[in-house]
């Protein structure tokens, strides 16, 4: 009797976990985003970044980062210095069967080369296209591209119109976006040394300011999630001399329900933006 309970008891554990969700976790939001997009119900998707108003770069780990990491069937992170923490965790937390995907392998990008990768759609695509395998749904990812066509449109509508436009930033969050639309983006060496935490040398802050003051740029980028003394500054100069300062965040707000929807409404702003230009 006790055998027959233990079988049966038995038999529906191992149906509950046939059956348990995939448990899916990104490092940062906007690959959780696609993650949900691509495994919907069959998914559970733990997203750790996803806070706007919190700068990613300090971002220090917790229990809940831990917990988080441990119970990972597949993992999501961007690579690039941007999320080290995470191989760290990996090694000394990780399922042993646990899937990764770094980001930056998947699309090829090395390390000291711009990390906001996310800013690419074509990474996202390259990005749905693997999780879709791994979890074999094909379909999801066909429905994924076609979702990503009214941002091909915007883009392409956008450069049509603005191809050549020099801009700069104070972070090179959105650099990938920029060379997308066919834009040239200036200063891209002091947007680097910000992003690694250090402070501009005296000849990248002149040649920004110059960048400014001159009229090179027409439009100023700068991460509405960290604000610093030398990106207020810049910003400051950037009003007082007629340039457009347009700020974007590096994080998915939570009130975008896709990637596509977030893009959309940067690339809507800053049109905009741009229609306001002499």
């Amino acid at each position: 009797m006790i055998r027959h309970f233990l079988t049966f008891f038995g038999f529906f554990f191992s149906i509950g976990h046939v059956f348990a969700a995939i448990q899916i976790v990104a490092v940062e939001n906007f690959y959780g985003k696609i993650a949900k997009q691509i495994g919907g119900s069959s998914v559970a998707v733990d997203s750790i970044l996803g806070n706007p108003n919190q700068n990613p770069h300090e971002f220090q780990t917790d229990a809940a980062t831990v917990k988080a990491i441990a119970s990972a069937d597949i993992l999501i992170y961007n690579g690039l210095g941007y999320d080290d923490w995470v191989e760290k965790l990996l090694r000394v937390n990780g399922k042993p069967y646990c899937k990764t995907i770094k980001v930056a392998d998947l699309v090829r990008v090395k390390m000291g080369q711009n990390p906001h990768i996310w800013y690419d759609p074509e990474t996202m695509s390259m990005l749905a296209t693997r999780l879709a395998q791994i979890l074999n749904r094909s379909a999801a990812a066909e429905a994924f591209e076609k979702s990503m066509q009214p941002l091909r449109e915007k883009i392409s509508a956008l450069r049509g119109k603005t191809s050549g436009l020099k801009v700069t930033a104070t972070e090179s969050i959105f650099g990938y976006m920029a060379r997308s639309l066919g834009w040239e983006m200036l200063n891209y060496d002091y947007q680097q040394t910000t992003v690694n935490n250090a402070e501009p040398c005296f000849q990248q802050s002149v040649n920004f300011e110059k960048a400014l003051t001159e009229g090179q740029a027409k439009v100023l980028f700068y991460n509405s999630q960290v604000q610093n003394p030398s990106a207020k500054r810049m910003q400051s100069i950037a009003k007082r001399h007629g340039i457009a300062v347009v700020g974007i965040t590096e994080t998915q707000p939570h009130y975008f329900l896709t990637y596509v929807d977030w893009m959309l409404w940067e690339l809507s702003m800053i049109e905009g933006v741009l229609s306001l230009l002499k």
